[in-house]
């Protein structure tokens, strides 16, 4: 249930009944999300969602010390997938898959003990197998047993099973015992099977996107989970989306956040299909697609803002707007900037608290179950922030 939210900030009539659900802590239907997607008063989606992130979360906001890995950008799916501009076939300009000594490369810079988790996603690359992340992992684990491992999207865990002729849950107990802590949620893109066709054809589609994380919440590891926006799809697309995801929170309680993530035209063939090359999504749908989710997703405690995709200071304004979480230190960043993002590759720790302390929130370092490891400052917000 939310604190009493003043009707008299709602620009759009459509948003009162809504409003009222939410004070009486009733669910939000799909007509609800659709009609939080159209509303003209942006402000008043965004004071709702902030409303309902305050009653859960206070007003703290966390990142991790994080670094992202990616050890290979060999894909299958390179013709596949039209909005990827990442990949490469095997023998294509660009294309590589790391050795154990240059994985270990990147990983050195956490030795210093300020890096505690490692984000590592890739290629589906038919010559890196499970073989080949197992003894990634316990190696990681061993030169660095301090940094949890949040590792391989539900796509790259039915590649895995499906040329090792392994079911998703044995290859998901095989990669725990070697050192798998978490999953990222990446490769949801739009679980639509009429955009998927348009977009990635050959990809895992979202039923089995959500049987992959289902097998892997039985097991006890927790995962992310993500929306591609701003492409092909359509307000009852997102809605489906978000559906399916708040139905399997309701049955496994198993993913940490939900992250929305727009997509980037440049440098890929989908981009330059519908003639978006140079024009990115808008603040507006951004700052949107982070409100719904909020709003919509109940069993959700955490809503991520993704810097490198939207910019960090639109990742600030959206702090406003239901947002809890940010993306972390990163320290460097592939896939995205591959499709044109301009953004950092890292941020700074210095540069995130920067962010949020001029957002009048109260910053704090989290692991990666978001449980609280410090906070740097009891900030108070401003009374007209309030």
């Amino acid at each position: 249930m939310c604190a009493v939210i003043a009707g008299d900030r709602l620009r759009d009539p459509a948003l009162l009944p809504i409003a009222r659900k939410i004070e009486a802590g009733e669910r939000l239907s799909g007509s609800d999300a659709a009609t939080l997607y159209r509303s003209p008063d942006l402000l008043g989606v965004g004071y709702l969602a902030d409303a309902v992130n305050i009653a859960k979360n206070g007003r703290v906001v966390t990142f991790a010390s994080n670094q992202h890995i990616n050890p290979t950008n060999v894909c299958v799916l390179r013709k596949t997938c039209v909005f990827c501009g990442y990949a490469r076939l095997p023998k294509e300009e660009g294309a590589y898959r790391y050795t154990m000594e240059q994985v270990m490369a990147e990983a050195e810079r956490a030795r210093d003990g300020m890096t505690r988790e490692f984000h590592i996603v890739g290629g589906l690359d038919m010559q890196a197998g499970l073989e080949y992340y197992t003894t990634m992992f316990r190696m990681l684990k061993r030169e660095l047993p301090h940094v949890h491992i949040k590792a391989l999207t539900a796509v790259e865990i039915a590649h895995l099973a499906r040329i090792e002729k392994m079911t998703w849950r044995d290859v998901l107990i095989a990669l725990r015992e070697a050192g798998l802590d978490t999953m990222p949620g990446g490769g949801a893109e739009t679980f639509s099977a009429a955009v998927r066709e348009q977009i990635a054809d050959k990809k895992l589609g979202g039923a089995d996107y959500i049987g992959v994380h289902r097998a892997a919440h039985e097991l006890g590891i927790r995962s992310n989970c993500t929306m591609l926006y701003g492409h092909v799809e359509t307000i009852e697309d997102r809605v489906a989306h978000l559906t399916m995801l708040r139905d399997l929170q309701d049955e496994t309680g198993g993913f940490l956040a939900f992250i929305p993530l727009a997509y980037h035209p440049d440098d890929n063939e989908l981009g330059k299909k519908l003639g978006l090359q140079g024009r990115t999504t808008t603040g507006f749908d951004d700052l949107r697609n982070l409100a719904v989710g909020r709003l919509f997703l109940d069993n959700f405690q955490h809503v991520k803002t993704h810097w490198i995709m939207v910019t960090p200071f639109l990742s600030q304004t959206a702090l406003a707007f239901g947002v809890n979480d940010l993306e972390g230190t990163v320290v460097r960043e592939k896939i995205y900037h591959a499709v044109g993002a301009q953004t950092p590759q890292g941020l700074s720790l210095d540069a995130i608290l920067k962010l949020i302390r001029g957002a009048q929130r109260i910053p704090a370092e989290r692991d990666s179950f978001y449980q609280i490891i410090r906070r740097f400052d009891e900030v108070a917000a401003r009374p007209e922030a309030a």
